[in-house]
């Protein structure tokens, strides 16, 4: 049986997940700004001995890779890495934007094809964006609509004729009013979380999408000297 543990750490909760293909799925989520270094292990344990499955029993691990708070998704991604070199795993990276989206569509139980305008602050007076479909058939599956990228909320433009706005870069100033007042709903507060990362983890491990440990790398949009697209998706 195939199992995936997930893991997040690109905001201020932390959050592990584990999803296997007959349907099982477990989450832990904690606020734990400043703690996650603290706290994500000890998450894992927890949720490993609750679903009664070894760390021997996990076949990837996958991570929240970005964009989020660089040294949080820069701790996702080292655990991450440590753990699948330990068990002789690949890793599966995963869009925290796309978990947005996810999250939003699995909230509002939302029919048929879905678009998701998803964005997080990013500081500095700019946002992460990104936008997404969902197909209710499907939803596992999100497909990008735009590549994500950082810029001033003023830039942010939305492709979708009906979308939901969603995650916390909607709640600056400087967000357009049209894009807040064009959605269908809005839903600042709503942040990626690990049990959407394992669901999309899930849907990646079935058509390949792995990679190696050594590239189980964070992808940051900001500094394009720093960014390191992953060697599979570039």
């Amino acid at each position: 049986m195939t199992h995936i543990l997930a893991l997040d750490t690109s905001g201020t909760a932390c959050s592990v997940a584990l999803w296997n293909h007959s349907g099982l799925l477990l989450g832990l989520e904690e606020q734990a700004e400043r703690q996650h270094t603290q706290r994500l292990l000890p998450m894992v344990k927890s949720l490993l001995a609750q679903a009664d499955v070894q760390m021997a029993d996990l076949q990837a691990i996958a991570y929240g890779r970005g964009p989020g708070s660089f040294t949080g998704i820069r701790i996702a991604a080292g655990v991450a890495q440590g753990l699948a070199f330990g068990l002789d795993c690949p890793v599966i990276p995963v869009s925290t934007l796309a978990a947005q989206a996810l999250r939003a569509h699995l909230q509002l139980q939302q029919p048929q094809k879905s678009a998701y305008a998803c964005s997080l602050d990013a500081r500095m007076g700019e946002v992460y964006w990104g936008e997404y479909t969902i197909d209710e058939n499907h939803p596992e599956l999100a497909l990008a609509v735009v590549e994500e990228r950082v810029c001033d909320p003023q830039q942010a433009q939305v492709m979708s004729a009906s979308y939901v706005a969603c995650g916390s870069g909607m709640a600056l100033p400087a967000m357009p009013a049209n894009i807040l007042t064009q959605a269908q709903q809005v839903l600042p507060e709503l942040e990626p979380r690990a049990e959407e990362m394992a669901r999309l983890a899930g849907a990646d491990f079935a058509l390949g999408r792995v990679c190696q440990p050594e590239h189980a790398l964070p992808v940051y949009l900001r500094d394009e000297v720093t960014w390191q697209k992953l060697p599979r998706y570039q």
